[in-house]
């Protein structure tokens, strides 16, 4: 009897053992594997975010070549255009090309309208109180269609080219993000954008209800400056006809 019950005390105490062995062993490969998720994940990341920065490092330095070489281009121009007035007749349409364009900060009488999200607390709050990108796209055409002249939108310059979209809840203008409050310059008649903006069932009327902030001012001065586009674009297709 005496041996039967050590040899029963023996096999407990190693089956204790084991599975004290297989308990260790088992959180030793759960947090191996959590540990390893969480590295794998945090090196993706890092490595997008690296990847990320680079991209808008290299972006900002282009645009600055850009701006100098417009610049230079511009001194080129008016070095030449000085020397013979067919040069001058030339830098005098071009520089209203390039007004018409977008590429040349304007100013003039017009108007200024800020947009803001409706505050969260109110009771009729609802995906509606959000400004959202098309909200944007539907004023920007409103005034165009009114007799705007130039616009711009958290002086991000809409121009034929321009694209007004988001990635989540990110809205982009000319692939720069931008934030609420989203002020609206546009310039031309401040009583014909005005009436036109602030008509009954206008656009604008609409996110009014919907409980959206916005505050329109006209200006009769010259207190409206819309600046320039930046950027560039590539033509891949487009061809003059000669």
């Amino acid at each position: 009897m005496k041996k039967e019950k050590w040899h029963v005390v023996v096999i407990g105490v190693l089956c204790f053992i084991i599975a004290a062995s297989i308990c260790v062993q088992y959180r030793s490969v759960q947090s191996y594997i959590t540990t390893g998720k969480a590295s794998v994940q945090s090196m993706t990341e890092n490595k997008l975010r690296d990847q990320v920065l680079k991209e808008q490092e290299n972006y900002n330095k282009l645009n600055i070549q850009m701006q100098i070489a417009q610049q230079q281009l511009e001194d080129l121009r008016k070095t030449s255009a000085s020397n013979s007035e067919e040069a001058k007749n030339l830098e005098e349409e071009l520089s209203e090309y390039n007004r018409l364009l977008g590429y040349t900060d304007v100013t003039g009488k017009g108007v200024i309208i800020t947009l803001e999200d409706s505050d969260k607390t109110a009771s009729n709050y609802t995906s509606d109180s959000i400004i959202h990108y098309l909200d944007l796209v539907e004023i920007v055409n409103e005034l165009f269609n009114a007799g705007a002249e130039a616009v711009s939108i958290n002086n991000q310059r809409i121009t034929a080219t321009t694209a007004i979209n988001c990635n989540g809840n990110v809205l982009k203008i000319n692939n720069e993000k931008i934030s609420a409050p989203f002020v609206v310059k546009a310039i031309g008649s401040p009583e014909g954008l005005a009436s036109t903006i602030l008509r009954p069932a206008s656009y604008i009327d609409w996110m009014k209800e919907a409980g959206i902030k916005v505050k329109v001012e006209k200006k009769t001065g010259d207190e409206v400056t819309v600046p320039k586009a930046t950027g560039t674009r590539q033509y891949e297709y487009l061809q003059v006809v000669e």
